[in-house]
């Protein structure tokens, strides 16, 4: 609730999720993201329109799909209370009426799909570099450290984004 103070109704953000890696063995299985296949954190990540992480979720095991974290962060019903707009990839499909996804891709979609889906992969580009300032810090490249850990290390790097520190 605190990210989304200063947005109103009209307004939109860009939530997506990313696996951090950890080192784990194969008996951590909830760590164990099929998807990626490696072991890691889910961090749920949302993202002003210009591109300025706005928040960084506490992180949960690895084979977390995205639309629960979103779900269990509570997410989805703060966007919904104020009416605030959710651009989100596929993996967000069925989330409610403020989120909205592309069209899944079939040999012969029609244009304004096609037009929709470019559009919106535009307003969400910027989004994609909260992630990348986020994995740019090297203590996230391959974390060695408790799983419960690993949220403690995201919200302080959040912190240190929000105070202009670069790493």
């Amino acid at each position: 609730h605190e990210a989304l103070t200063g947005l109103g109704e009209g307004d939109f953000v860009i939530v997506d999720g990313t696996l951090i890696a950890t080192d784990r063995i194969k008996a951590d299985e909830p760590y164990y993201s099929q998807k990626h296949k490696q072991h890691g954190m889910n961090v749920q990540v949302m993202a002003a329109p210009d591109g300025t992480p706005l928040w960084f979720s506490r992180a949960l095991p690895g084979r977390t799909h995205d639309l629960t974290a979103a779900r269990a962060h509570g997410i989805i019903q703060a966007c919904l209370t104020r009416q605030i707009l959710i651009l989100a990839d596929r993996a967000y499909q069925g989330a409610g009426a403020t989120v909205r996804t592309p069209y899944y891709r079939h040999r012969e979609q029609p244009e304004h799909y096609q037009q929709f889906n470019r559009d919106q992969a535009r307003l969400r580009a910027p989004g994609e570099r909260a992630f990348a300032q986020l994995k740019q810090w090297r203590i996230l490249r391959r974390t060695r450290c408790s799983t419960r850990r690993v949220g403690t290390i995201v919200q302080a790097i959040h912190t240190l984004m929000t105070c202009g520190y670069s790493g």
